[in-house]
């Protein structure tokens, strides 16, 4: 299990040294003048001449690159051209606000989809399951940005149950907060619940069909403690694996979504970065977009591995 560990570790390093590499090459390097791009090609000379020397940009790429990863390491995220403040603040703010979203949408999507996904698989073929199928059905071609619209006009404008945007912050209190982005977190889980539904759903049936799972109800084991007992279990290890995969789309996600209600989160600020030209900012949302991923990703690894014995016995 160590050497697994340490192997997916060193992996996770050279992945993230690669992103940041691609990341500062297509930023930087790629586009020719940065500065230019910021300022825009209107921009006189000497304007253009003293962007560069504020951003360091009149040094070799190397060095930029070496100076930008040694920032990284020491917390040191640059300043923004936009906003005239330190990145790592701008970041900070708003991932008080992006975070708890993903993770709130993760809860919600994952409450939704193993419950209905088992149950589906449980009662194959009848009306619990043929519903089960055209909600994922529904999930998966209906966009996040569109749910929530719905949802501004049902339950925010209509019902005037939830607000139709903005977060008030977490000082105006708890609940308050959670109000706020409660309705963007659902309709950020509910195209990915759709998904993990059937994953969950045709994980359950192979697992149903096992030889243990009927031997075990020869045994005389009811039906539901079968289902707690061995399906399920054995039934997470693919599951955990989609729903790694499904940590990156919702982070993506909440860009558009963050959008849509107005939320000052970090999806929102790479869409204002972008539109802004900030390539400061913009460098290090991407990264650490990316790196969120890859970290995510090397956590599944593991998990998967402690439910998956075979893969420990192979370290």
């Amino acid at each position: 299990m160590l050497r697994l560990v340490l192997s997916r570790l060193v992996s996770l390093i050279v992945t993230l040294i690669a992103v940041s590499l691609a990341i500062f090459l297509i930023l930087e390097v790629l586009p020719g003048d940065p500065a230019a791009i910021m300022l825009g090609t209107s921009a006189r000379e000497d304007t253009l001449a003293a962007l560069r020397q504020e951003l360091g940009l009149d040094q070799p790429a190397l060095v930029r690159y070496m100076i930008w990863i040694g920032g990284l390491l020491h917390g040191d995220l640059g300043q923004s051209i936009t906003y005239k403040m330190p990145v790592s603040t701008l970041v900070s703010e708003r991932m008080a606000v992006t975070l708890p979203l993903s993770l709130l949408a993760i809860l919600i999507s994952t409450a939704l989809a193993l419950p209905l996904g088992v149950m589906a698989a449980a009662r194959q073929d009848r009306a619990t399951d043929r519903a089960v199928l055209v909600f994922s059905s529904l999930g998966v071609a209906v966009p996040n940005f569109w749910i929530g619209i719905l949802f501004i006009l049902f339950f925010a404008t209509w019902l005037g149950w939830f607000p139709a945007g903005g977060f008030p912050g977490w000082h105006a209190g708890f609940w308050i907060g959670l109000k706020a982005l409660l309705l963007p977190a659902v309709a950020l889980a509910l195209p990915q619940a759709a998904v993990l539904t059937r994953v969950t759903r045709s994980a359950t049936l192979e697992v149903i069909g096992a030889d243990f799972v009927r031997t075990a109800r020869a045994k005389g084991v009811d039906r539901g403690a079968t289902l707690r007992r061995h399906v399920v279990p054995n039934a997470l290890i693919p599951v955990t694996t989609i729903l790694g995969l499904q940590l990156s789309f919702f982070f993506g996600g909440a860009i558009l979504v963050e959008n849509v209600f107005n939320l000052p989160g970090l999806g929102r600020l790479a869409y204002q970065a972008l539109n802004q030209r900030d390539l400061v900012v913009i460098k290090d949302i991407v990264l650490i977009f990316s790196g969120l991923v890859i970290v995510i990703n090397f956590l599944v690894d593991i998990g998967y591995a402690i439910l998956d014995p075979r893969l420990r016995s192979r370290a």
